[in-house]
This record gives C-alpha cells, sequence and structure tokens, in this order.
C-alpha cells in the first residue's frame, strides 16, 4: 500500500518513475516519513498459522522484517532510492498526521527539500477485528438500508468500519518546487499535537486535548482560529469519539459555523493510514474549492454535535486567496490519547 500510494504521488508531482536519480534529484535531500500502527499483521498471522501447521522451519525468514511498522518507510525508501532518511511515526491513528507534521518540521529545519509523508496499514485480520468487536469498537449497522455502516455524527452510529490503505504526500520547500515549476496544491502551513493523558482508549470527553492540538495547529500555521474555513474531522463514529471532537471543535471556534465533513463513512477507519489520506483530501478540497460531504448518517445527524456538518451534496469553499481565511484542519485522534491536527493553507 505506501510503496503503490509513493509512485502515485511522486509521479503526481512530476517526478519520474524508478526515483530520485531518474528524476535529477540528489537522493540525500528527500526523506520519507511515514505513519502506521503495525506492519502487515497478515504476514504475522500467516507465520503463526504456518507454524502451528507445518513447524518453525515453515516459517519464512521474511515474517519479522514484514511485519515491524518500519518497513513502509523502508520500502518506499528503496523503491524510489531515497537516501534522507527513512522515519517512523506510530502514534495509533494518529500516526499518518504526525509523520506528516514530522516531515514539515524536516524541511523547515533544512534536513531535506522533499518529503515523501503519510501514512499506511493493513490490520485486517481475525483477531484484531475480534479485539475491536470486544472493545465494541465496530459498528453492527448492515447495509440493508443502503446507507453507510459508519455513520460520523450520525444519531445511530454505534462504531466505526475498520479499513486499510494509504495516502502520501509531496511535500517540498517552496523555492525548490517554485524553481522547478512544480504543481502545488495548497501550502503545508503548519500542525500540532497534544495528548489527552485519561484513558488508554476511550477520549477525554471534555475535549480539552483535542481543542489544544487544534488551536496549536494554527499558531504554528501563523494563523488564527478564524482563519480556518474548513475542518476534515477524524469522526469515527463512535458515540464518545465524535462527541469529543464536536465539544473541542465548539470550544476553539464558538458560535462560527464552520463547514465539517468526515469521511470515515466512504472509507472506513483506515487506522494508521487514516491521517494519510484524509490530509490527501483536505489538499483537494482546498485545490478544488470543494467540500465533500459526509456519508451515512442513517438517520440523520446527532443534534449534540452542534457543528456544521456538510451532507448530502459537496458545498462550495468559502473565502478566496492566499492569506487570511484560507486555512483548512485535518484531525487525527488514537487510542491512549494522541492528538495530531495538520493545518494547510491555499495558495493564489
Amino acid at each position: 500500500f505506501a510503496v503503490l500510494a509513493a509512485r502515485e504521488a511522486w509521479g503526481d508531482a512530476g517526478f519520474v518513475a524508478g526515483g530520485t536519480r531518474e528524476s535529477g534529484l540528489d537522493p540525500e535531500r528527500v526523506g520519507v516519513s511515514l505513519g502506521a500502527i503495525l506492519g502487515d499483521a497478515s504476514v504475522l498471522v500467516g507465520g503463526d498459522r504456518k507454524l502451528r501447521d507445518k513447524g518453525p522451519r515453515a516459517v519464512s525468514p521474511l515474517t519479522t522484517p514484514m511485519t515491524v511498522p518500519s518497513q513502509a518507510a523502508s520500502q518506499v525508501s528503496l523503491d524510489l532510492h531515497i537516501t534522507g532518511e527513512a522515519r517512523t511515526v506510530t502514534a495509533a491513528c494518529a500516526s499518518g498526521t504526525e509523520a506528516i507534521g514530522a516531515a514539515i518540521d524536516r524541511i523547515r529545519y533544512g534536513r531535506v527539500d522533499i518529503a515523501l509523508a503519510g501514512g499506511a496499514e493493513a490490520v485486517v485480520t481475525p483477531a484484531i477485528m475480534a479485539s475491536f468487536a470486544a472493545m465494541r469498537a465496530l459498528s453492527t449497522h448492515g447495509p440493508a438500508d443502503g446507507s453507510s455502516p459508519s455513520r460520523p455524527f450520525g444519531k445511530d452510529r454505534d462504531g466505526f468500519v475498520n479499513g486499510e490503505g494509504a495516502g502520501v504526500l509531496v511535500l517540498e520547500a517552496e523555492e525548490h518546487a517554485r524553481a522547478r515549476g512544480a504543481r502545488i496544491y495548497c501550502e503545508a502551513a503548519g500542525w500540532g499535537l497534544s495528548a489527552d493523558a485519561h484513558h488508554m482508549a476511550a477520549p477525554d470527553p471534555t475535549g480539552a486535548g483535542v481543542a489544544l492540538a487544534v488551536r496549536r495547529a494554527v499558531r504554528d500555521a501563523g494563523g488564527h482560529v478564524v482563519d480556518v474555513v474548513h475542518v476534515n474531522a477524524h469522526a469515527t463514529a463512535t458515540v464518545e469519539g465524535d462527541l469529543a471532537e464536536a465539544e473541542a471543535l465548539r470550544a476553539v471556534f464558538g458560535r462560527r459555523a464552520v463547514p465539517v465533513t468526515a469521511l470515515k463513512g466512504h472509507l472506513g477507519h483506515l487506522q494508521g493510514a487514516a491521517g494519510g489520506v484524509e490530509a490527501v483530501a483536505t489538499v483537494l478540497t482546498l485545490h478544488h474549492g470543494v467540500v465533500p460531504p459526509t456519508v451515512g448518517g442513517g438517520e440523520g445527524l446527532d443534534e449534540a454535535i452542534g457543528l456544521d456538518v456538510v451532507t448530502g451534496v459537496a458545498r462550495e469553499l468559502s473565502g478566496a486567496g492566499a492569506g487570511a481565511g484560507d486555512l483548512a484542519l485535518s484531525n487525527s485522534f488514537g487510542f491512549g490519547g494522541h492528538n495530531a491536527v495538520l493545518a494547510l493553507r491555499r495558495v493564489a
């Protein structure tokens, strides 16, 4: 997943297939920053089955290398011959967003000129699904009513739908990008982190940690809360998680109606990859000026959410030009109280 997403991002950025050398880049000035909770969990499951069925000699010697979380970044660096750095961030479901934030800082500090950043995950295995089910974290809705079983902010939400995939952005120092005539979708303006310090799985119902991460992202982007014109919410469709995030956004924005969308009704919850895929969507929201709708609210929105959630059809994004009033946020929050928020700014 990581390699395929990285290749797509690399080509979309205008670079030649094959990697850094074929594109005329110094491989030492390019980095990789990917988030993942686990490696390929299915490989570990397969190895365990072979061990039980056929004995230890049947287990592949590549089982351990293929299951470590760092293998996604490693495989991307190998595939595109990137030698600057290949880092891995593991922060539960905030992993992909935090990895993008770390890449922003590496470019700011002058360590690399270009970074492939995002998240990848492959965790749909029987044991993991059973564990989520035992936590009562998974949706029990079926497809009978024609709606998505994942229902972010919905009255009848009852949990997430586990998913897999990858999402990768190409981040580049502005002067480097402009010098080569690159197509620039938006500015990766800043990011924010916080920790709930509340519970190993449940979110802080006050949303205080989430609100802190949001404010820090806006401040890091050199902006103000009034500059935010869109939020791509984490909204996993769990009862407590959606309420906590809504509480935080209301605390930050007050009575101002900021268009919010949640994509897990479309995509399911991609775990450590969620932040990468949803960051791609937020970038495209800014670039095209269109907010995608939230789907899955079988019985409508929960009135307790109290946010301007975009539903039904896409909505035109307000504001124009670069500067004030052009920030979009992409939120990711994970078990254990990991909160990460990415701030993106539209460019002229």
